[in-house]
């Protein structure tokens, strides 16, 4: 045994008594296998480091265990090689991959990492401990702390990428987690760190944050689509051979080096498919794509795509809405390459991509290769814009987490478009900008006097949406100033935070009257007119902050005789005590509110609660009995019911997770819940009738409203009906399923159908 497995075996000679020796055999394996995968990028004395790391961190670890009962310190090595081999980060992110806990849970201090392997090292591990306390509480340190992440970030963007790594470490084990912890963990995924990696363009750890989420949060619907992938698995790679034939044997005749393969959509992308088209898992087209890569030299990769684009058009026809050039116009993160669908064998759109290998390395390890290529270049690139724009964002104070990661995720996480000034130039803007944005883009003191704009020559409000290609002429005036509407308007985070700077400094002006009015009252009760009794006026009203008060009395929208009931001692104010609440037993029968004795009760809470529990089952999901649920304690609305699958779960799993309560349901057959159904099928004579024998006649089910629309031998309806739970709609979706004629039935959350 050499000294260095002698020292390796010494250190992770933890005290166990299960399987003392595998486990130790265990760690020195995958240890070895990160050395091998870091072997191409050691230089001299790398090593060494390495090791000293890993020891740190073994030791660190060793009477730690992850919630599955293994060694702690697996999950290290596991986050360094996905680093090494998923991202292509080299030997200083290693190092910090392996140490990225050990600040936050073991007595290793950032003094030791920094004594022990520098200034850059110590900060990267810093960034992440401080990323580990952040995403879910909202208060305003916590969105201190989040910028600082983000600042961290544009610093340095390994911080995020290890921080990918260990998310998706995580992810990978999640298995044996409690299940409330699974949803908040894979909302959080989901909500953030899926559209980060997406952004710094790693498109293959995105696309697997994705389907991990959606396996513990659309169980049924990812075990669903899973199966008939398996199943359609052969049928595909038959087709996927029959397609590539013809083109393989072009590019051979063309003399191309090239690579051609198919690789199914991911799980995730065709449930989104399935939900935003309306259409079953057979219907979704472009089940897979087919990829050809080509090694082509800089200076040709242009020519060489088009080419290729040019020979696979010959063969098939192609989809002309569906061309995506990313060539002339890569994504800002770095994401080249030319995308067609085109129509090929048995009447089946195909979706084929042509990259170079550059670009391939560029769209499979993101930032990482993007940065190699760009090395000795000595020129901005897009990266460092976007980097600029978080800067400047950044720099601007703002109070609230929430909203602010909010801001931050439509502006600097979502998809973009290209638009063009009068001049030329090119801004990238995220999908979905209006002409305001683009104009606070260009600059804050536009963007405040913008009152229209033109594209292409034609006048367009200032709320037009934008899309990508546009030419745009902003239009000013000196009398503009904004409005609160315009925050609607707006979805980049620049935009909103100048247009709330504007507003506050409106407001503090209007305010300064208010001030005047509060002092003369305060002063005429015999108190002072000090912070401290402002304050408590403040709490009194239930409002944010001192400025939203002195501007509401400013605007006589706060009536200030309700301060008659304060009491004064010596000069201080001294609110009235509350009135106790008494909240009423109601047995509704529609369900939309009640208070419920816990015992009896359909919703049974864990957690801290009284005898009574006020809930109200969510307007965004209609959940009923059998649902996987959970409940959210919202301000001033006690306990809201939602779905886990609701359109807003993502959102309050992932930022309020301080606010989640573990909800199921116990059997209660007295009470009926609204859901409502949508039907499509052929328009036949007694189909309506036939529905309705189903629902009411067979099942004893009451409606509570029906509409039907029919168009060209096609009826479309909607029923709202009362269930008991899941069950019974599950029957009854299945007896309505089997009608002859009806081609699908769904159900649909309340607002959809409003």
């Amino acid at each position: 045994m050499t000294s260095e497995q002698e020292s390796v075996q010494e250190i992770v000679t933890p005290r166990y008594t299960l399987n003392e020796e595998q486990e130790k055999k265990e760690i020195i394996r995958q240890y070895r296998a990160l050395l091998r995968s870091l072997r191409p990028k050691l230089k001299k004395g790398d090593k060494e480091l390495v090791r000293h790391a890993f020891e740190m961190a073994a030791e660190a670890h060793k009477t730690m265990r992850r919630k599955s009962g293994e060694p702690y310190i697996l999950h290290p090595i596991a986050v360094a090689q996905i680093c090494i081999e998923e991202i292509g980060l080299g030997v200083r992110s290693t190092i910090c991959a392996l140490l990225h806990d050990t600040v936050e849970d073991t007595d290793i201090t950032l003094e030791d990492i920094e004594r022990e392997f520098g200034t850059e090292i110590a900060k990267i591990v810093d960034g992440l401990t401080k990323i580990a306390n952040v995403i879910d509480n909202n208060t305003s340190q916590q969105a201190e702390n989040f910028k600082k992440i983000l600042l961290t970030l544009t610093d340095d963007p390994r911080v995020i990428l290890i921080k990918l790594a260990d998310r998706l470490h995580n992810m990978r084990t999640l298995d044996s987690m409690k299940r409330e912890k699974q949803l908040k963990i894979s909302s959080e995924t989901v909500w953030v760190y899926a559209p980060l990696a997406h952004r710094m363009g790693l498109y293959s750890i995105k696309t697997e944050l994705e389907d991990l989420s959606m396996k513990y949060m659309e169980p049924e619907a990812y075990r669903d689509i899973a199966r008939k992938l398996a199943e359609t698995k052969r049928e595909r790679t038959r087709y996927i051979n029959e397609f590539i034939k013809p083109l393989k044997e072009k590019l051979t005749a063309g003399e191309f080096d090239f690579e051609i393969y198919g690789r199914p959509k991911s799980i995730h992308s065709i449930w989104n498919k399935i939900k935003k088209k309306g259409v079953t898992f057979e219907e979704v087209y472009d089940l897979f794509a087919i990829r050809i890569i080509l090694n082509s030299p800089p200076e040709k990769e242009k020519e060489d795509c088009w080419k290729v684009y040019s020979l696979i058009t010959d063969e098939y026809n192609p989809s002309p809405e569906r061309l995506r050039d990313w060539l002339s116009n890569p994504k800002s993160n770095g994401y080249e390459a030319l995308h067609t669908t085109v129509m090929g064998p048995q009447g089946k759109w195909v979706e084929v991509q042509i990259r170079t290998k550059r670009m391939n390395e560029i769209a499979e390890k993101g930032l990482a290769a993007h940065y190699k290529y760009k090395e000795g270049t000595g020129e901005e690139d897009r990266f460092d814009k976007w980097f600029g724009q978080i800067r400047e964002v950044l720099a601007t104070p703002t109070t609230d987490g929430i909203d602010f990661l909010q801001d931050f995720k439509t502006s600097f996480l979502a998809e973009e478009i290209y638009v063009y000034t009068p001049k030329g130039e090119v801004k990238m803007l995220p999908t979905g900008s209006t002409a305001l944005d683009f104009a606070f883009a260009i600059h804050s003191a536009i963007g405040t006097k913008c009152i229209g704009a033109k594209v292409h020559h034609k006048l367009v409000p200032i709320s037009h949406k934008l899309r990508s290609g546009d030419q745009v002429e902003i239009i000013t005036s000196h009398k503009q100033k904004p409005s609160e509407d315009w925050l609607s308007i707006v979805v980049t985070a620049k935009a909103k935070n100048k247009i709330k700077d504007a507003l506050r400094e409106e407001k503090r002006k209007i305010a300064d009257d208010g001030k005047y009015i509060l002092q003369r009252k305060i002063e005429g009760m015999g108190a002072a007119f000090t912070p401290g009794n402002i304050e408590e006026i403040v709490h009194f009203y239930k409002l944010p902050s001192q400025l939203d008060l002195l501007y509401k009395i400013a605007i006589k929208s706060i009536d200030l005789k309700e301060l008659k009931d304060f009491h004064v001692l010596g000069d201080r104010l001294e609110p009235p005590k509350p009135k106790p609440v008494v909240i009423e037993h109601n047995h509704a029968a529609d369900n939309h509110q009640k208070t419920i004795p816990k015992k009896d009760s359909e919703l049974i809470i864990f957690g801290e609660s009284s005898d009574k529990i006020m809930y109200t089952l969510a307007k965004c999901c209609n959940p009923i009995p059998g649902d996987d649920v959970f409940g959210f304690v919202s301000t001033g609305k006690g306990l809201i019911i939602h779905r886990t699958n609701c359109p807003n779960a993502a959102q309050l799993l992932a930022n309020y997770g301080h606010r989640i309560v573990k909800t199921k349901w116990a059997k209660n057959k007295e009470i009926s819940f609204l859901t409502g159904l949508k039907i499509v099928g052929l328009d036949d004579v007694g189909v309506i009738h036939k529905i309705t024998h189903i629902i009411s006649g067979e099942m004893k089910i009451n409606i509570a409203a029906l509409t039907i629309e029919s168009s060209e031998g096609l009826f479309q309806g909607s029923v709202k009906v009362y269930v008991h739970d899941k069950e019974e709609l599950e029957e009854l979706v299945q007896r309505l399923k089997s009608l002859q004629g009806i081609q699908t039935v769904d159900r649909f959350d309340a607002e959809e159908n409003k």
